[in-house]
């Protein structure tokens, strides 16, 4: 599959700052919070990092199940407050794949089981086998096949602006319903690919807005990834191409430049922070395992003090600069 010629791929450059102040109840004895950690990779440089607050002890560690690197920081029970500032710079660089190389060839299950497994959210039998055989009917490549999801999505799904945060993926629900955020959007797109038998998976991170400094506290945005053996990992973003129709009013049909770019490429407004569900994260949390981990979480005493997934209940504020 050939996509159109880019120019040199567009970079945007920040610096972010998480400033996180704990409301922390009478008589805690023990405050924990765990941080998404950025990391550099082939799209994003991460520089520059700084880390300071009131905090008894803190590290950067990785959980087992996914590689997410996380930012840990204890209190001790003498605390009254809980601060932490954790800065860096970022280069982010937009991502694109100008041609998709596609082969008939079965991935042997077990090199990527993980990536083609159900989660608590999503499970790949029942409705949305049903969908995923029905939609994808007649493919024989992993791309083929991932095009067809991808554009059932962007045909029939839709953003829910009343929707908190990114949403929570709860793919039974949302395949009857058909809206959502983010987080939702791609958790059926993912769902529908590994239900095909292609491997697939949600890359977590935060939107930078288009203006050259404020916040962005509440601009946490996910897109996915499909493997196309003869290509490797592959992005898409079908929830960016429903934003669009939905803010600028346009017909599917006059989304079709934004349909394809968004099938193989992403803009440079993103930082990736991690990817994978059902997250014990390190060290393990005494709550359940996270659905994701694209916000702050925070336990005292043993109980999330998280009033949602979202923890926006937390006191913790996200702004940006731009870079020249």
């Amino acid at each position: 599959m050939s996509r159109p010629a880019f120019a040199d791929p567009k970079e945007r450059r920040v610096a972010v700052s998480v400033a996180v102040n704990l409301v922390l109840p009478d008589n805690a004895a023990r405050v924990r919070l765990w941080i998404p950690y950025v990391m550099s990779d082939e799209n994003q440089d991460i520089t520059d990092v700084r880390l300071s607050g009131d905090f008894a002890s803190s590290g950067v560690y990785r959980e087992g199940k996914s590689g997410n690197t996380l930012l840990y920081a204890e209190w001790s029970g003498s605390a009254k407050t809980g601060t932490l500032e954790y800065a860096f710079k970022a280069d982010r660089r937009e991502v694109r794949i100008n041609e998709i190389v596609e082969v008939e060839r079965t991935i042997p299950s077990h090199e990527y089981s993980r990536f083609l497994g159900a989660t608590s959210l999503g499970s790949t039998v029942g409705p949305a086998k049903e969908y995923a055989d029905r939609i994808t009917k007649g493919k024989k490549t992993n791309t083929a096949k991932a095009r067809a999801v991808y554009d059932w999505i962007v045909e029939n799904m839709y953003p829910d602006p009343d929707v908190k945060g990114c949403g929570i993926g709860e793919v039974e629900i949302l395949l009857k319903k058909l809206g959502g955020k983010c987080a939702d959007i791609h958790s059926v797109f993912v769902t529908l690919c590994r239900a095909a038998g292609v491997p697939a998976r949600e890359v977590f991170g935060i939107r930078i807005p288009k203006d050259s400094k404020g916040e962005m506290t509440k601009a946490q945005h996910c897109w996915a990834e499909f493997h196309e053996p003869g290509t490797g990992w592959i992005v898409a973003d079908p929830a960016d191409v429903r934003k669009a129709i939905l803010e600028k009013r346009l017909s599917v049909d006059e989304a079709k430049p934004l349909r394809d770019y968004y099938f193989g490429a992403v803009d440079q407004n993103r930082i990736a922070f991690g990817m994978g569900r059902d997250l014990v994260l390190n060290p393990p949390q005494d709550g359940p395992p996270l659905n994701y981990f694209m916000y702050p979480y925070a336990e005292v005493d043993g109980k999330p003090l998280n009033e949602d997934l979202f923890g926006f209940n937390l006191g913790y504020r996200i702004t940006y600069s731009e870079l020249q």
